[in-house]
């Protein structure tokens, strides 16, 4: 990443910068009421949307669903649901589809998904099912008017040989209907401003939306970005290092440390971030706030987070 800063004064403001918010669906009680205070504490920021992610193999279908049709009841959030094509059959694929549409849901992002082994592990198409997410998307087009989002990985997916042949797979979903791209998290600023070249370079001209993920534990986030092909510059590894046992000047560090990111992302033109929240609601505040966005008395009402 550009190692620019900005003085204080120069810091953008919320005009023309739009937000969305990724959330996982929760697995106990306690998670459920953190995902539910920090949707709570972030809807006022009124995001473009918000996207609820899915389980390899559907494992947390359920709970995608229940956690998506929450939204739609109680919010005036406009939820994506994640949509994978492992372990289904195109009938219950499809099935899931216009489930969504009849909640509500009028934005999925569509994904192969990850292999039902995990990552790392050879990926096998249902024999009866969606191989790839071209196949997915266009099914999802042809059910409803859905808006469709799908993956970009600025640094390549870790199952494709080139940069270039990870581009050809994307122009394909665009050709395929989708209406937005959003990026694998990346630190360095200047890898997705190449990625984005070469793909307006190859004649992809649909949204490529930046994902950011502020860094709530460095350690598990440098797992995470070795299984997923993300890189991490060192002069960021040498911000966190000695803080494992310091967890307030850690997040501290990670709010500089994505501040730094996001501003420098919208003084270089771009204009809508996404945010992996873990389902952490304070960092991303304290930088969406460092931006100049602040809540509209049009957001939803707060809601109720007692778990269900």
């Amino acid at each position: 990443m550009s190692q620019h800063k900005l003085p204080v004064s120069r810091l953008p403001g919320s005009a023309g910068v739009s937000v969305s918010f990724e959330f996982f669906p929760p697995k106990t009680p306690e998670m459920e009421t953190t995902l539910w205070e920090a949707v709570s504490r972030l809807a006022p920021l009124s995001p473009a949307f918000v996207s609820v992610t899915y389980g390899a193999g559907g494992s947390t279908r359920e709970r995608t669903h229940a956690t998506v049709k929450r939204m739609v009841d109680e919010t005036a959030l406009k939820p994506a649901a994640h949509l994978t094509c492992v372990a289904a059959a195109r009938t219950e694929v499809n099935e899931i589809i216009r489930d969504y549409w009849a909640a509500g849901v009028r934005h999925i992002v569509a994904l192969r998904g990850d292999p039902a082994g995990g990552v790392g592990s050879r990926y096998e198409p249902h024999p009866e099912g969606y191989h790839w997410s071209t196949d997915l998307v266009t099914a999802v087009k042809a059910i409803g008017d859905f808006q469709v989002s799908v993956a970009a990985y600025p640094e390549r997916h870790p199952e494709s040989e080139t940069l270039f042949a990870d581009i050809a797979m994307l122009k394909r979903k665009v050709d395929a209907g989708a209406d937005r791209a959003i990026t694998q998290f990346f630190f360095d600023n200047d890898v997705f401003f190449r990625y984005l070249d070469v793909a307006r370079a190859a004649g992809i001209d649909i949204p490529i939306v930046p994902g950011i993920v502020p860094v709530q534990n460095f350690k598990q986030t440098a797992g995470f970005a070795k299984r997923t092909g993300a890189s991490i510059p060192a002069w960021i590894a040498r911000r966190f290092e000695g803080l494992e046992d310091d967890v307030a000047t850690r997040r501290l560090v990670a709010a500089a440390v994505c501040a730094e990111q996001v501003v420098d992302l919208i003084d270089r033109g771009v204009t809508h971030i996404h945010f992996y929240t873990m389902n952490r609601a304070d960092l991303v505040y304290a930088v969406c706030h460092l931006i100049g966005l602040r809540p509209t008395k049009t957001a939803a009402s707060p809601i109720a987070v007692a778990a269900a």
